[in-house]
């Protein structure tokens, strides 16, 4: 099967145009396939039933894998078979029969503005270290945008003139603006600091570590961890948890989903949708609580 799978992870680099996060997600679900054929004593494509395919389903289940897990297996699965049956490697697509498990939708956590204010306001010294870090806080909860790209942030990809930063992935880019607290830490960021802990000087990365090098995710995970202690939060905060309170809090202040779907860079708005939600389950409690007859 290693033959077809890499044949596979190319055809969706060269002509789907996907991400390498996309094409690492489908290679390490195929691989697993693979080695539980091989433990069958199956090794070519060819050879592999829609029986095997349902017993490898079965496994992962058994063995008590998430659902979305699970999901996520068996799209995989699809979308490999549906590429071998378009080339015509294989003749028949066995994987169409398989059916994804029912996934109930986590709601995300969220930050309350209090907390959200609290963990801001942290870093609030003028130590180079502490001076980057309310920069990127600031601006995480101002966009919105994930962690990745807000650690793959180029300098030209700022525009403080117009308060906007520009985002990109491998198949769009997007405009997100950000208000004057971001613009402020940015502002104080740049004014000398990036350039003092920037080891090489002609490099466009926004944002470096105390090394001088590019900020990794571990590092950013460890600051906001750091921080959220600091201000004595007691959820567990991920970056993730910014871009879900910026998200959630925009939606209960009257923004419309098309627009947050957009900052946010959803390709659905039904992902959107949950915000929406969040903030109708919150009208709903605070109704039951002050309504006389709640």
């Amino acid at each position: 099967m290693e033959k077809e799978i890499s044949a596979f992870i190319l055809y969706l680099h060269n002509v789907k145009n996907t991400s390498r996060n996309t094409e690492l997600s489908y290679k390490r679900d195929l691989e697993k396939v693979e080695h539980f054929m091989a433990a069958r004593g199956i090794t070519e494509t060819k050879d592999v039933s829609d029986g095997d395919l349902s017993d490898y389903v079965k496994y992962l289940e058994d063995n008590h894998f998430a659902a979305a897990t699970v999901s996520r297996n068996i799209a995989s699965l699809k979308a490999f078979y549906h590429y071998m049956v378009q080339e015509g490697l294989v003749a028949e697509d066995i994987a169409e029969p398989l059916k994804a498990p029912k996934i109930t939708k986590k709601i995300p956590a969220i930050m309350s503005p209090d907390e959200v204010v609290r963990l801001l306001e942290q870093p609030s010294g003028d130590s180079p270290k502490e001076i980057r870090d309310k920069a990127m806080l600031e601006l995480l909860y101002a966009t919105g945008i994930r962690v990745t790209e807000l650690i793959t942030l180029k300098l030209s990809d700022i525009n403080m003139q117009m308060s906007f930063l520009l985002c990109r992935d491998r198949n769009k880019e997007r405009m997100i603006p950000f208000g004057a607290a971001a613009k402020y830490a940015l502002a104080r960021y740049l004014n000398g600091i990036r350039e003092e802990m920037l080891e090489n000087k002609t490099s466009d990365v926004l944002f470096v570590n105390c090394s001088g090098q590019p900020m990794s995710r571990q590092g950013f995970w460890k600051l906001i961890k750091y921080y959220a202690r600091k201000a004595d939060i007691k959820a567990d905060i991920t970056p993730h948890t910014l871009r879900h309170s910026f998200a959630a809090h925009l939606v209960e202040n009257g923004a419309d989903l098309r627009s947050v779907q957009e900052m946010l860079g959803h390709s659905d708005i039904s992902t959107t949708q949950i915000y929406a939600n969040l903030n109708h389950n919150h009208i709903r409690e605070v109704y039951a609580k002050a309504h006389p007859r709640g």
